[in-house]
């Protein structure tokens, strides 16, 4: 069952000299209990696409074009009382810094029952006894101290699982996680991943989880959305895209990764640089950093198209895939 639809997302943001465009165009479709990575550079328009999900652009940028249907219901024209209630309970978004998240002076047991009864008719105990529970189950230790402990008092590990444990609390059916380890350490990444991992197969919640790192990403979806300069140009199964890229930039991030150099190498990179939300070239966005671009891609956009069990917009996707099987 489809959960969430997208369909010809655009978001704008107005300037003197006209409206700068951050998405372009966005289809996306998220079943109930899919994981789905949202992979790209920084400005690629990943955080952008999660944050008009939720309704959270700030002013003046706004939806200029498109739907966002989250369980039947177009999220960009209900009303911002109607907003308010589907946040933290049918859909709840895991930020990339907790302490930015917490608010600091307040506890962590206030944080949490505050959040279920803006959404719950329930008592403060009753409350409180379902947020010792989500404390439990993301393997907060002695959570009755934490339950009366401030965010400072906590690591970031902990305070990062105080968060995911507020995302649960009303078993939301959509987690929207926007690089939610970037400021952990690795030990620390790999835990609380394997934990967002382990409560959204639990509670069959669906998951978008958007990060810059393909590695991180393979570890917990099961199909991958690349964007590029606000628009998405590649889309498929993680396997598929993982381990057969069709489209040059999704390559390039592969090849940077740095478990494809040996020791001692220098790292592999893209040339060039994402462009300017209001300078992005005509044709493909990519081309300018392409080694396969020529003059179609720099006056012709391509369109998403499925190319062997995946979408791809590049023109020259089932040139590259027949080169890579000859191993050219």
């Amino acid at each position: 069952m489809t959960l969430l639809q997208i369909r010809n997302l655009e978001v704008d943001f107005p300037t003197r000299y006209g409206p700068i465009k951050v998405l372009r165009g966005i289809d996306l479709d998220i079943e109930a209990g899919e994981r789905v990575g949202i992979v790209g550079e920084s400005g690629a328009g990943k955080s952008m696409a999660a944050f008009a999900i939720m309704n959270l652009i700030s002013e003046p940028g706004h939806i200029s074009a498109g739907s966002v249907e989250f369980e039947g219901r177009d999220l960009a024209k209900i009303s911002d009382e109607e907003m308010r209630l589907l946040r933290g309970d049918r859909i709840s978004m895991i930020f990339q810094d907790p302490m930015m998240t917490l608010n600091p002076v307040l506890t962590i047991g206030d944080q949490m029952v505050e959040t279920l009864q803006a959404h719950r008719n329930i008592s403060y105990n009753e409350a409180r006894d379902l947020a010792l529970d989500k404390l439990r189950e993301v393997r907060i230790p002695s959570p009755e101290a934490r339950f009366d402990g401030y965010p400072h008092e906590l690591s970031g590990g902990l305070r990062q699982r105080v968060v995911i444990a507020i995302a649960l609390l009303s078993d939301p059916a959509l987690i929207i996680a926007d690089e939610p380890t970037t400021a952990l350490d690795v030990t620390i990444q790999a835990e609380i991943l394997a934990l967002l991992l382990e409560l959204c197969r639990e509670h069959g919640a669906a998951l978008i989880l958007i990060t810059h790192d393909l590695a991180v990403v393979s570890q917990v979806t099961e199909r991958i959305v690349v964007m590029y300069a606000g628009n998405i140009i590649e889309s498929g199964s993680t396997r598929k895209v993982t381990d057969t890229p069709s489209h040059p930039y999704t390559m390039g991030l592969i090849a940077a990764l740095p478990e494809q150099n040996a020791p001692g190498t220098p790292l592999n990179q893209i040339r060039g640089a994402m462009p300017m939300m209001n300078a992005v070239p005509p044709g493909c966005a990519f081309s300018p950093r392409c080694d396969y671009a020529d003059k179609k891609c720099s006056t012709e956009k391509p369109e998403l198209r499925e190319v062997t069990g995946r979408l791809v917009a590049c023109h020259h996707a089932s040139k590259l895939k027949r080169s890579r099987k000859a191993g050219k």
